[in-house]
């Protein structure tokens, strides 16, 4: 009956310099990479676990009137449809950031406009 934030996706300029910075501070270690554009990092037991992951997404200048930082949320006891259906219930609605349709994430702002994203994976409860 509830999402878990799997994920911190922070838009930055050098992903690499935060990846070594954020390993360091928090114990981490490079969980997945996707050329120079983006790191995903986390903890060695890797994601889904107790603690989210971080997403450092290369941005050259963040777009005006956004955040550089969003959360990414995951189903803990039904399926992606089913819980965006819940998520828009609650007040959420679609957010247009570029996508291309193809997404396997939906992207949503909350009533206050903050922008997150609900991922396909699901995740067990803590």
């Amino acid at each position: 009956m509830a999402c878990r934030v799997s994920e911190l996706v922070l838009g930055c300029r050098d992903p690499e310099l935060l990846a070594r910075f954020w390993c360091e501070v928090l114990d981490f270690v490079v969980l997945d990479r996707e050329g120079d554009a983006m790191l995903e990092i986390g903890p060695r037991s890797g994601f889904g676990g107790p603690q989210p992951t971080i997403i450092l997404s290369r941005e050259v200048e963040p777009a005006p009137g956004r955040s550089r930082l969003h959360l990414d949320v995951s189903a803990t006891d039904r399926d992606q449809d089913a819980e965006l259906e819940r998520l828009l219930a609650l007040g959420a609605r679609p957010a247009d950031v570029g996508q291309t349709g193809q997404e396997s994430w939906h992207v949503l702002a909350d009533p206050e406009g903050n922008e997150f994203c609900l991922l396909r994976t699901r995740l067990d409860p803590l």
